[in-house]
């Protein structure tokens, strides 16, 4: 039977100044990230403009992941291992190409460019 990696996810956020926070993740490590290039769309545009809301910032437990009273939240292994966010992703695909990423492990980037036929 095949393992896998237990995941690595987030037990504890402060915030330090402005939109960077330090994180304390389940293997006790503890790491100091600016949040603000993560911030895209509206929900975090309400985040970036209102910094009472943003302070509401708290770990969710079950997800392991930090989030905020409007809904918001960032992926726990785009924090840890530096990932580029899924929407990123979608914005620097042009309409003819599609990334393929390997799903085993978060740390891999996208690996497969294949072009769409026209």
């Amino acid at each position: 039977m095949k393992r896998f990696a237990k995941l690595i996810r987030i037990v504890s956020v402060k915030v330090i100044k402005d939109f960077r926070v330090q994180l304390e993740f389940t293997n006790g490590e503890c790491k100091d990230i600016d949040l603000e290039q993560y911030f895209h769309g509206p929900v975090f545009d309400e985040l970036k403009s209102v910094p009472k809301l943003f302070k509401t910032i708290k770990v969710d437990k079950r997800m392991g992941t930090i989030v905020w009273d409007n809904g918001a939240d960032i992926d726990p292994d785009v924090l840890y291992y530096g990932l580029t966010p899924a929407w990123m992703s979608e914005e620097s695909t042009s309409s003819s190409q599609l990334y393929l990423v390997k799903e085993e492990s978060p740390r891999y980037r996208p690996a497969l460019k294949i072009n769409r036929k026209k």
